[in-house]
């Protein structure tokens, strides 16, 4: 995979992050508030991690010790691009056949109720997402039980 396309798939999962409706009521059935969630505490919580570990070996360790203090930090700041880098991966992928029929239902009621919903022939997650922020917009909860 080529720095491009690694980037590319970071920015597309940030996307994914902003478009994805976080209701309460989608934690059952879908990973994607718990990844969101994650990584928007490891993007709080990790540059401070990393720097207290570096001052901490800096002040208070032995030489022998930097590289493993050094691998470290690296893992801790990969963190939140492994969260990024899924959610980009999940963005992309096709909807399984009974996601891509209940994303079609739920076009359908929305067009039905006025609205001028386009509908893709081969779904993703990322249409799903629009989709479903649409349907929270317009429709009543009841379009996720039915």
């Amino acid at each position: 995979m080529s720095m491009t396309s690694f980037g590319t798939k970071l920015q597309q999962g940030r996307h994914y992050m902003t478009i994805w409706p976080r209701r309460p009521e989608l934690n059952p059935l879908f990973p994607e508030n718990r990844i969101i969630r994650a990584t928007e505490f490891a993007l709080k919580v990790i540059p401070a991690l990393a720097v207290l570990s570096i001052m901490l070996q800096f002040q208070l360790g032995q030489d022998h010790y930097w590289p493993s203090v050094m691998t470290s930090v690296l893992f801790l700041l990969s963190l939140p691009l492994q969260g990024y880098y899924w959610l980009g991966q999940r963005a992309e992928t096709r909807l399984p056949p009974s996601l891509a029929n209940w994303y079609r239902e739920i076009n359908g009621k929305m067009n039905e109720q006025g609205g001028h919903r386009q509908l893709v022939a081969q779904p993703r997650y990322e249409e799903l997402a629009d989709t479903l922020n649409a349907a929270f917009k317009q429709l009543d909860k009841s379009f996720l039980y039915e």
